[in-house]
């Protein structure tokens, strides 16, 4: 008896000219167009003509690095960026259908701002608003805000190092909370706006969060009435047992990175029952694996132009996520492959964004189109119910209930 296949879901993570270190240099990058909003604007229009179901845009407190946890001194790479939430808002009346996820980083930047700037982009997007929440354990970034200090540490392997970083998870999921409750302070209908009898709002359904944690205290509300998508989406990026946690504890979709499909089926494994120990068995969340690629037609085109970039770059290029080299129909073989495992999609990471973008778009989707892998056209207005997300209730609303 035949099944119908399960649809995947796909997303692009653009950061700079691509996440290869030499991307810049090669002839699809149009390193100078970078900081403008036109070149944003193209990448995202290129996603969204691919029917992806959103776009993550890279960012950081500090220039970019070639080191893990401090900077380096290379004037041959990329350095500097763009807003992340800023480009999203900018991109977000010119885009219909594609979800914008932003980066921000957690560690330094209060949860009151960016619940106001993501709520913000989720109101100017109508609806298609997420964030991808990080930590920085870098002392460089730490001395940008002057509020703490973090010891330099070489990797995460040593105690001390795990120790610091998990501090740093623990704090971002408290950050996380304090956001999902500034999005449920305003109840959906506490703006009343009648001219007749001169009220704007109903104070009773404004909600102080009263959050009290280690980390934070803020008392709220929001100044930004609820978002579209009540919750716009949390995203968040994990490569071992703690921040696993976090994504089971606050994510909406985790982004993780398996080299092969029993890995993949470990992680899931392991997700789903932290998922299941947070109280939170019952709640969709989406398990994503992160694939750096660099895409052609011809396989042997695609392994040469990956060596062209290391040639460039001096060094072979190695990444946190697997690499794939070669064609999209045999990308599509392996995402078939890893989607065995329990994923349900995947976060892309063009190599150079001028080429394997539209790679993807246009060679890869419509692969899986054919096999019946991906949607033909855009199902939803809002990106929670491209990916078969609910619109939650107001915890507020429902406790005054």
């Amino acid at each position: 008896m035949s099944t119908t296949p399960t649809p995947l879901h796909l997303a692009v993570a653009l950061e700079g000219t691509g996440w290869h270190p030499a991307s810049w240099r090669d002839p699809a990058a149009r390193p100078t167009e970078l900081f403008t909003a036109a070149y944003w604007a193209g990448l995202v229009a290129e996603a969204e003509r691919g029917l992806l179901d959103f776009v993550t845009i890279e960012d950081g407190l500090a220039p970019q690095s070639s080191r893990l946890l401090g900077p380096d001194e290379r004037t041959d790479q990329v350095r500097g960026r763009l807003d992340a939430v800023l480009i999203a808002s900018r991109i977000a009346p010119l885009t219909r259908h594609i979800g914008l996820v932003p980066t921000v980083t957690a560690t330094h930047t209060e949860p009151f701002h960016v619940s106001k700037a993501i709520a913000t982009l989720d109101h100017v997007s109508t609806g298609r608003a997420g964030v991808r929440v990080k930590i920085s354990a870098r002392p460089d970034e730490a001395a940008h805000f002057g509020r703490r200090t973090l010891p330099r540490i070489e990797s995460y392997e040593s105690p001390a190092a795990r120790e610091l970083v998990d501090g740093l998870f623990d704090e971002a999921a408290d950050h996380v909370e304090v956001i999902r409750r500034l999005w449920d302070s305003w109840e959906d209908d506490a703006e009343i706006r009648d001219v007749a009898t001169g009220r704007f709002v109903d104070r009773d359904k404004l909600h102080y969060i009263d959050f009290r944690g280690p980390h934070f205290s803020v008392k709220g509300p929001s100044i930004t009435p609820r978002p579209p998508q009540g919750q716009p989406l949390v995203t968040a990026l994990a490569h071992w047992s703690v921040p696993y946690r976090l994504v089971a504890r606050q994510a909406d979709v985790g982004y993780v990175t398996p080299r092969d499909t029993g890995e993949a089926r470990a992680i899931v494994a392991e997700i789903r029952a932290e998922q299941e120990a947070a109280g939170r068995a019952a709640e969709p969340l989406h398990v994503f694996a992160d694939l750096v690629v660099l895409l052609d037609d011809d396989p042997a085109e695609a392994a040469a132009r990956r060596n062209r970039l290391d040639d460039s770059a001096g060094e072979p290029y190695t990444s946190d996520a697997r690499v794939f080299t070669g064609t999209p129909a045999r990308l599509a073989d392996l995402l078939e492959e890893f989607a065995t495992a329990g994923l349900t999609g995947f976060r892309l990471r063009p190599a150079v964004l001028g080429h394997d973008l539209p790679a993807i778009t246009r060679g890869l989707v419509p692969e899986l189109r054919r096999r019946g892998l991906f949607r033909d056209a855009y199902e939803a207005d809002t990106l929670r119910g491209l990916l078969g997300l609910a619109r939650p209730a107001n915890r507020y609303a429902t406790a005054t209930a």
